[in-house]
């Protein structure tokens, strides 16, 4: 009898271990099945949206760049452990953010942000000199030349304004430039509301210390700070652990993986999206301070073109606007039919953005992030410490408080389009349905719904697919 129960025991204790080895077999197989399901279902999604937008494998050979596997010891682990000890305020050697936008997204309040913060040195739009001294060249064009001086710009070196700048026209909403030859602090653009040019130790008689957040008063900027030398302004530079450049010139992300790539240089980016529908609405405002750099990206689709399937038929042209009326087109005209179809060369170039951003590439990983400019007004704190953490910085409660200030505002803008202001939220993210027709809404979805799609934002109501 004990020998039965002996006997029954161990062949149950047998089943039990078949039953286990089979369990786990089952999950050695499955696990595998639905990783390899899922790649291919991601694949299987992006191949529509590849063969809508410009190849992007032929997109990413201009930049010399190809997938590679990361170094040994460059695992996942370590680079989180790198990130929060950054976020810390522990991260070793200097710090270069690159804000990665396009005009009409809210870019100006972003930067406003980094430009507040005490351990930030930043510039705005240093590449307008070489846009302006460049024109007509196309957008796509000058890619190579904007890296090349955001190189420059990142080490410090701003001797390289130099060989672009140029007297500033009549248009220019942020101040004049003078001559190359005698190029100063008051010669960069955007000068009037930086806070490094604008306070000690450049300028001894500023309004109020550095440390202290608040907007620049640009009038009292420009009667109190006398112009400095540039190499002061790169001494200033030097000094600072953290460099943030805001520009809306570079037109493709895969530009910069040479420089995320580069040695020492610790490039991140922080990639700046925003409803089209809203983007063009806000376009529509400053169509004649835009019309020309409209031109010049609207130069650039010929360029694209040839490296994507042929294009889908476009709309016909407004009155007027044929290859030899368009002179004798109204401006207004002109200046929407310019701005729309350069809005459809950003969307596309969006698009590349994002499915490069979603392969992944080691060059990307942990030195890329996305925002939404609506995720940013709605949350502003949440935003803003995201951000700062991204960035290796602190974060001062007083910007905290100035986030939501400048969200919180009484009017969606001002009359000045290019003023930095506080803003109603709200009224910025849902001004374009009341603005814009039900045409414009229709165009801008059909040219920017694949990146829409991407960045979760819906179709209107009689337009979803």
């Amino acid at each position: 009898m004990k020998g039965r129960r002996r006997w029954c025991w161990r062949g149950e204790h047998r089943r039990l271990a078949l039953l286990l080895a089979l369990y786990t077999l089952l999950l050695l197989l499955l696990v595998p099945y639905v990783l390899d399901y899922g790649a291919r279902r991601a694949r299987a999604d992006e191949e529509p949206l590849l063969r809508r937008c410009p190849s992007l494998e032929e997109a990413l050979s201009e930049w010399g760049w190809e997938q590679r596997p990361p170094p040994p010891g460059d695992d996942d682990d370590d680079d989180e452990d790198a990130a929060a000890a950054a976020g810390n305020g522990s991260g070793a050697g200097k710090r270069h953010i690159y804000l990665h936008a396009t005009w009409r997204t809210g870019s100006s309040f972003l930067g406003e942000l980094f430009n507040q913060h005490p351990d930030v040195f930043y510039l705005y739009e240093p590449m307008w000199h070489l846009w302006q001294a460049l024109y007509p060249g196309d957008a796509l064009s000058l890619q190579g030349a904007l890296r090349d001086m955001l190189r420059a710009l990142f080490r410090c070196d701003f001797s390289v304004l130099r060989l672009y700048a140029a007297p500033a026209a009549p248009r220019d909403p942020l101040g004049a430039a003078p001559p190359a030859a005698n190029l100063t602090t008051a010669g960069i653009f955007g000068w009037r509301t930086n806070k490094v040019i604008c306070s000690a130790p450049l300028c001894p008689a500023a309004p109020r210390p550095r440390r202290e957040i608040g907007l620049v008063d640009g009038a009292a900027c420009e009667q109190r700070c006398p112009p400095r030398a540039l190499r002061e302004l790169e001494a200033e530079c030097r000094k600072y652990p953290v460099v943030v450049i805001k520009d809306v010139r570079l037109l493709e992300l895969g530009a910069l993986l040479p420089l995320l790539r580069e040695p020492g240089l610790n490039l991140r980016v922080v990639q700046l999206f925003r409803d089209p529908r809203a983007v063009h609405n806000s376009r529509l405002k400053a169509k004649q301070a835009l019309l020309r750099e409209s031109i010049q990206v609207l130069r650039s689709r010929h360029r694209a073109e040839p490296r994507g399937p042929p294009r889908p038929q476009q709309p016909p042209l407004p009155p007027g606007l044929g290859l030899l009326g368009a002179g004798r087109a109204p401006a207004q005209h002109r200046a929407e039919f310019f701005l729309g179809g350069a809005l459809e060369v950003i969307c596309q170039a969006w698009l590349r953005d994002l499915l490069l951003a979603r392969r992944n590439p080691a060059a990307l990983r942990r030195r890329y992030t996305q925002l939404r400019y609506e995720d940013l007004v709605r949350e502003p704190r949440a935003q803003l410490r995201r951000l700062l953490r991204f960035a290796g910085l602190p974060v001062p409660p007083a910007m905290e408080a100035f986030v939501v200030n400048m969200t919180r505002g009484a009017a969606y803008s001002s009359e000045r389009p290019f003023l930095i202001s506080a803003r109603d939220a709200r009224e910025a993210v849902h001004a374009w349905r009341e603005r814009l027709s039900r045409q414009q809404v229709r165009q801008v979805e059909a040219a920017c719904g694949e990146a829409m799609s991407l960045l979760a934002y819906p179709l209107s109501a009689g337009e979803r697919r």
